[in-house]
């Protein structure tokens, strides 16, 4: 285990390692192992000694911060002043069954992002600038602290969710949001998988701002914030905002869904609580190493493919970003080529599988295979930033 202290000596140990070919599987607080396929490497490379907040005015809204400092301190100092982190990333510990401790870095090597994510977008659209050390051991910095910076926009988009294969993340630089002041979520409960993407699509083209938009099937419904949810499958709609802002937005949301089913109310506690078990997929962190895929496709296909995969295999799903994220656990084999398939078959999107034994992470590709552009147009990218191809050898391929 390496554990450099500053940019610096991390550079030293990447071109030792780089002169020598020697791979390096890139860490950050350890809580995402288990990730993609199997990396073949001595060494680890750990980001969890680069740790403090650089820069942080909360009236700028920016925070800067090394990669290895904990998520947990970024919080609390946003906390203090009433902002936070609006894609909600992920903890990843209870469902991978891992310990350790999440690092700001690593949120963005993955590009965590919660359920507010087909809102106020992805991790790496809040990211604005980064500092890491490529392949060669050379330090780059791209981007700025200024939300217009376009210098280096490209490479710092392209270092989020690129699974430490790029890079070595030393310090990133994000904006954050005001924390909305309450929280409630609607409850419509009944509906099957089909007439809940409607419900959904519905309640997304009224003008009352739903922040989240999730369906949790029966078999998931009961094992949410303790089974207080009613009888039936549920559909919830989250609203955030003022209080005043929230009770009107909620009647007019109410009034429109009246006609999908029975309509019930969470609280602000009952709504942090739900979505924050839907954001860390609370139903799968189960304990065991059960295959389970993290599909994106179009919200309207979605359950289509859940449909036709429940007549081959044994599945378990629920849907989040108003349909068009699953999060399917399979009950046996992982049936990849199967469910490739059928994301091809409606129209395409991405599936990771995100969970498995060794044995199956050693025999599946992880990621949706690319097509042969994007696939040239990666290898390339790599070539430039990794010649050496020491960083996660095998992980994303």
């Amino acid at each position: 285990m390496l554990t450099p202290t500053t940019e610096t000596e991390a550079a030293e140990i990447i071109r030792d390692h780089a002169a020598r070919k020697q791979p390096l599987a890139i860490r950050g607080g350890g809580t995402r192992a288990g990730f993609g396929n199997t990396v073949t490497a001595e060494s680890v490379l750990s980001a969890a000694a680069l740790s403090g907040i650089t820069a942080y005015n909360p009236a700028e809204m920016v925070i800067t911060a090394h990669a290895g400092t904990p998520v947990a301190e970024i919080e609390a100092a946003l906390a203090e002043n009433g902002q936070g982190m609006a894609f909600e990333p992920m903890d990843h510990r209870g469902l991978m069954g891992t310990s350790g401790t999440p690092t700001i870095g690593g949120l963005f090597a993955v590009n965590s992002s919660g359920p507010r994510r087909f809102t106020a977008g992805a991790a790496r659209d809040h990211l604005l600038g980064i500092r890491f050390v490529n392949g060669e051991g050379e330090a780059v910095k791209a981007g700025g602290r200024v939300m217009k910076n376009v210098t280096g926009l490209d490479l710092v988009k392209l270092l989020a969710g690129s699974y430490g294969t790029l890079g070595f993340l030393t310090e990133v630089t994000f904006k954050v949001l005001p924390v909305p002041k309450t929280a409630l979520t609607l409850v419509v409960s009944g509906l099957d998988d089909e007439e809940a993407v409607g419900l959904l699509a519905s309640a997304m083209s009224l003008s009352v701002e739903v922040s989240g938009a999730a369906h949790l099937p029966e078999s998931v419904r009961g094992r949410v914030i303790g089974g207080v949810l009613p009888e039936g499958a549920a559909t919830v709609l989250r609203l955030e905002g003022l209080e005043a802002s929230v009770a009107v937005r909620a009647d007019k949301l109410t009034s429109a869904l009246a006609g999908f089913g029975s309509v019930s109310r969470l609280d602000a506690e009952q709504t942090k609580a739900l979505w924050r078990e839907i954001r860390d997929v609370t139903p799968y962190a189960d304990g065991t190493t059960r295959p389970l895929w993290r599909v994106s496709m179009a919200p309207s296909e979605a359950h289509k493919l859940v449909a036709g995969l429940r007549l081959r295999a044994g599945i378990d799903a629920f849907y989040d970003w108003q349909g068009g994220l699953i999060w399917m656990r399979m009950e046996a084999d992982p049936e990849a080529e199967v469910l490739r398939h059928g994301v091809r078959t409606l129209g395409g999107g991405h599936a990771a599988l995100l969970r498995a034994s060794p044995a199956v992470r050693a025999a599946t590709p992880a990621f949706e295979p690319q097509t042969s552009a994007v696939a040239l147009l990666s290898a390339r990218v790599r070539a430039k930033l990794d010649p050496h191809g020491i960083f996660n050898p095998g992980l994303m391929a």
